[in-house]
């Protein structure tokens, strides 16, 4: 993985591959690379490093053969983020084999060393450390056989095991692309004289806003004046093609310095579009997640909210608001680890899956598990959160809520969690209908723009507060109730973009083991609203200042809390307890953004992180 483009036209592709590429940068990768197919011939360049590494050296290939370079009105490019083999230019893709096929690949290939064996007896050289190239050989095996490159890929993917989305070109197909997909998403783009793959359409948004979102097991035949979709087996299917909303000034930066800021200032607006239209008088419309909700819900039992990383955090706080409002029973759980145990499935269970992309695999691994249990054991119905519609995850569910979070280019989320926890305020207030807590859910959702906008007003504030957290090593966020999710989320968030190490803790927990690393040299982040739970976390910083630890507190400008002698507090403007984790998520956004800021690390593509997360 992580980013695919291809393109079969009428014209010159390279320009338009580079492109996708450069738009495709926030998904998070570490080499880049193009193949195209022209007179007969394939040619390669990869590179390490970002996309304008590829640039220079596609410039310098045209430079060293003028006329020849790589031009080429069919080819495919790749973004890679490492998983078999380091990150050198052997490994990046595209894969090619005996200068014939060349491949792109998103996944992991599972038995690609029995395959890699049974290739190399049949007289294949390998070059690479990937299980990518592995597919190039097996599809130029089948290729000389095949009537044509279609077929050839049929019968390769036959043979795979794992998850993948491909795109491949061959020199005796001099106008084809094929691509296919199984759990990793793909998308072909419809224009005219000329058509393209991609795994996200930003790649694709300058050259076509008409897509076809393909499914597990489609095999696009891709020409410049024709398309055609069959399944494995090589039987026709059809798809529709539907026209993005999505803009072009979307996915740009807008003024902003970095995608992450450009993104945590849309909050103010974004949070308020996604419960727009969901909310009537007695809270929440169960209609926002589909026609026959209300009755559904009114049976619900329990819930089982299942995620990753941030949208795993969006849960937790879920929880506490679920089972105080609705007072049924929540449980959430890491997707990576929900199959691999045996789930006891209580009697009229919601299952929740939450989702930035749609395809992240061990969040669809685990709702495809939960729709396998037997009739009787399983659950009542599986509902997604999710930002992108026409998802692997939207088209499984049962039910569904989209976010309304439009583009995040930002690899560390930040819109794409708030709007996660604005769809999960109103799905406790769904849950409880109908009950004062399920209004006062409605009216506080309602004041949370404005909410929003004062605590951006913080924002200088911050950016001075975050010289405290340059020359540091490591930070200790805390919380209390639903705050602890938001702690960690903080502390996510800064060794996401920062690299500094950053752990979070239920403040009661502080005197059962993290007291201990508590001095001057390790800032110690806090959160304290007016709720329940204020006069506790009071007390657990008092532990840190008798310590000798510097605190940094955002807390409720009525909270009574002062700044003193290793102690710097941060007034919040007071925030209805309803949405105060959504509100309070953001300062620790900026915090976390402005000392990457300061200390200078690509705050928008950090290392070694992907954006869509597509294999287990």
């Amino acid at each position: 993985m992580c980013g695919i483009v291809g393109a079969s036209a009428q014209r010159d592709v390279s320009a338009i591959l580079l492109e996708g590429l450069r738009r495709l940068e926030y998904r998070g990768y570490d080499s880049a690379g193009m193949a195209l197919v022209d007179d007969g011939a394939l040619r390669r360049q990869r590179a390490v490093g970002k996309v304008a590494a590829l640039a220079d050296a596609l410039a310098d290939a045209q430079a060293e053969t003028p006329g020849d370079g790589l031009p080429g009105r069919l080819g495919i490019a790749h973004t890679r983020w490492a998983t078999h083999g380091g990150v050198t230019e052997a490994n990046a893709h595209p894969h090619a084999s005996s200068e014939r096929v060349a491949v792109v690949h998103n996944g992991i290939i599972e038995n690609h060393e029995a395959l890699r064996d049974e290739l190399v007896a049949a007289g294949y050289s390998f070059t690479s450390e990937t299980d990518t190239e592995v597919v190039a050989h097996l599809i130029d095996f089948y290729r000389r056989t095949a009537a044509d490159l279609a077929g050839a890929v049929r019968a390769a993917v036959d043979r795979l095991h794992g998850a993948y989305a491909l795109a491949v070109v061959s020199i005796d197909d001099p106008d084809t692309l094929v691509a296919t997909r199984r759990g990793s998403p793909l998308v072909l783009g419809v224009g005219i004289g000329e058509h393209f793959v991609a795994s996200d359409l930003a790649a694709l948004l300058p050259v076509t806003r008409r897509f076809v979102y393909l499914e597990d097991g489609d095999i696009a035949i891709v020409q410049p004046k024709h398309f055609a979709l069959t399944d494995f087996n090589g039987q026709p299917i059809e798809r529709p093609v539907q026209e993005s909303e999505l803009s072009l000034e979307a996915t740009e930066k807008g003024g902003y310095r970095h995608f992450m800021l450009k993104e945590i200032y849309e909050q103010t607006r974004v949070l308020t579009e996604t419960w727009q239209g969901r909310l009537g008088d007695d809270g929440p419309l169960a209609a926002a997640i589909g026609p026959q909700a209300e009755a559904l819900l009114a049976e619900v039992e329990s819930v089982h909210i299942v995620a990753c990383g941030t949208s795993y955090h969006a849960g937790c706080v879920a929880r506490y608001w679920i089972e105080s409002r609705a007072r049924i029973p929540c449980n959430v759980e890491l997707a990576s680890e929900f199959r691999y145990r045996s789930p006891v499935v209580p009697k009229n269970c919601l299952f929740v899956t939450l989702s930035q992309s749609g395809e992240t695999a061990d969040t669809l691994a685990a709702l495809r598990y939960a729709k396998a249990l037997p009739s009787g054991a399983g659950y009542l119905a599986t509902l997604a959160i999710c930002n992108k519609p026409e998802t692997s995850l939207t088209r499984e569910s049962d039910l569904i809520l989209m976010t309304r979070a439009g583009p995040e280019i930002g690899v560390a989320s930040t819109k794409a969690f708030t709007t996660q926890l604005v769809c999960l305020a109103m799905l406790s207030g769904m849950l409880a209908r109908p009950n004062a807590s399920a209004v006062h859910v409605a009216q506080a959702l309602q004041s949370m723009g404005s909410a929003i906008e004062a605590v951006l007003a913080l924002d200088d504030t911050i950016a001075e507060l975050a010289e405290a957290f340059v020359d540091k090593h490591h930070a200790l966020f805390l919380g209390r109730g639903p705050m602890y999710p938001i702690a960690m989320e903080g502390a996510l968030k800064l060794k996401e973009i920062s690299y500094l190490h950053a752990e979070a803790y239920a403040a009661g927990e502080l005197k059962h083991g993290p007291l201990a690393l508590v001095d001057d040299d390790m800032p110690v982040v806090a959160i304290a609203p007016t709720d329940d739970w204020l006069e506790k976390v009071k007390s657990n910083l008092q532990e840190v200042r008798a310590r000798g630890g510097r605190l940094f507190v955002f807390a409720d400008e009525n909270s009574g809390l002062k700044s003193g002698e290793g102690l710097t507090v941060i007034d919040m403007p007071h925030i209805a307890e309803a949405i105060a984790p959504i509100a309070y998520t953001v300062p620790l956004q900026l915090l976390a953004y402005h000392v990457a800021v300061a200390k200078g690390t690509d705050v928008d593509q950090p290392r070694n992180l992907a954006k869509s997360v597509t294999v287990e």
